[in-house]
């Protein structure tokens, strides 16, 4: 057997379906139409299958005939030839810097003290929390975690963080993603935990509702929430499938927490001004530079802290930009399911699974990404839904 040969072959297939699993992520980054999305999506996964299964079929005679050194790669059809050299070139140079950022080398990731109280999905749990037979099923597969809340509690360096916010204390949810398949006593048990940690403030990062009819839950679930320096949301690309996001908007403000989205905020907070600012790009809007430079500009002190909801981690380098301190991320699940040691491999980001969860530095700018609380699909494999309780520190 030529093992070279072999293992050519092997990664040109490897390699096929690693530029498929890039182009879902970065497809599902967009902010198209769900509709045209999801037909993108189904063409790829199609076409994916059916140009390996059809490869391995028409030629499997000439392929076994090289594996066993009885023929030269000269037997395949040019154009399958100079399909494999393309898969093979752009597959290593993807596939060297996936393993680049894998989770498990922590480059650009800021190592916190993180205690971690997980709250395991029982039958009691699932009997409380599963609304529909289909989430009950779900959560009866083994391994699943959808109701394995994990309550975080994170020390989160801050590199320029103001001697008065030492200490500063905010709880982070994302992700929350009403579908009708979890009932409201969900989000109701993971906001009783973020009122114990008693914040001084919250923060929801977007996709709260994906169907109208979990609108009317919003007002009296979140009204509950407590913190010295207000609740503040913004939205995810999943509240536009809410044929008027503003539905969701009004009704969370209604709630008493304060739409951030696309706008710029100066607050004081222990005496230092602070700067909250939202971005729901590329689905809705985030501040223009001149809104920034405003808020950077109406107050003489140099010593202003900002602060940075945003759906999507795909955001970093414009938070660089303009000299985010903070920026609290969702909209990426974690992957929705981890491998031992390699980590996450979907993830709806142009960058694929770099910034799936976790905690990152790239100067001048600190980025926390939430693995959420819901999701679409009830699986989640070894990517346990997370409460973020956030304390900074200098």
């Amino acid at each position: 057997m030529n093992a070279v040969a072999a293992g050519i072959i092997i990664a040109a297939f490897l390699s096929h379906f690693g530029l498929r699993l890039a182009i879902y992520n970065r497809v599902n980054a967009l902010g198209w139409r769900r509709r045209t999305i999801k037909r993108i999506v189904k063409a790829t996964f199609a076409e994916t299958w059916v140009t390996a299964a059809s490869v391995a079929w028409i030629e499997f005679d000439s392929l076994s005939r090289i594996v066993h050194g009885e023929a030269s790669f000269g037997v395949l059809p040019w154009s399958l030839l100079l399909y494999g050299i393309v898969c093979l070139a752009v597959g290593s140079v993807l596939g060297t810097l996936w393993l680049l950022w894998r989770p498990l080398w922590g480059l650009q990731q800021v190592h916190v003290d993180r205690k971690v109280q997980v709250i395991r999905g029982d039958a009691r749990r699932v009997h409380a929390f599963a609304r529909t037979r289909q989430c009950r099923l779900a959560a009866h597969i083994p391994g699943n975690q959808i109701f394995d809340l994990a309550v975080e509690r994170i020390e989160l360096p801050i590199a320029s963080l103001p001697n008065s916010l030492d200490g500063y204390r905010i709880a982070h949810l994302s992700d929350v993603h009403f579908t009708g398949h979890f009932h409201p006593d969900y989000i109701a048990d993971v906001l009783d935990h973020a009122n114990a940690f008693e914040p001084d403030m919250m923060a929801l990062t977007g996709d709260i509702a994906d169907v109208p009819e979990c609108i009317d839950w919003l007002p009296d679930l979140f009204s509950d929430s407590s913190s010295k320096d207000g609740c503040h949301f913004i939205l995810g690309n999943h509240d536009t499938r809410i044929s008027d996001p503003d539905d969701v908007r009004r009704a969370m403000q209604k709630a008493g927490w304060n739409d951030l989205g696309g706008r710029c905020e100066s607050r004081r907070l222990r005496g230092t001004r602070v700067l909250l600012i939202g971005n729901e790009t590329p689905w809705f809007d985030r501040p223009s530079d001149e809104e920034l430079a405003a808020g950077k500009d109406d107050d003489e002190e140099t010593d202003v802290f900002r602060l940075c909801l945003s759906h999507s981690p795909d955001q970093f380098d414009w938070g660089r930009r303009h000299r985010i301190d903070l920026m609290l991320c969702g909209h990426t699940h974690g992957g929705q399911g981890r491998l031992p040691l390699a980590g996450p491999i979907l993830s709806p980001s142009w960058h694929g699974s770099r910034w799936a969860s976790g905690d990152f530095y790239r100067a001048p700018t600190t980025m926390h990404v939430s693995r959420g609380l819901g999701g679409v699909h009830l699986l989640r494999w070894n990517c346990r839904p997370e409460l973020s309780l956030i304390t900074l520190r200098k």
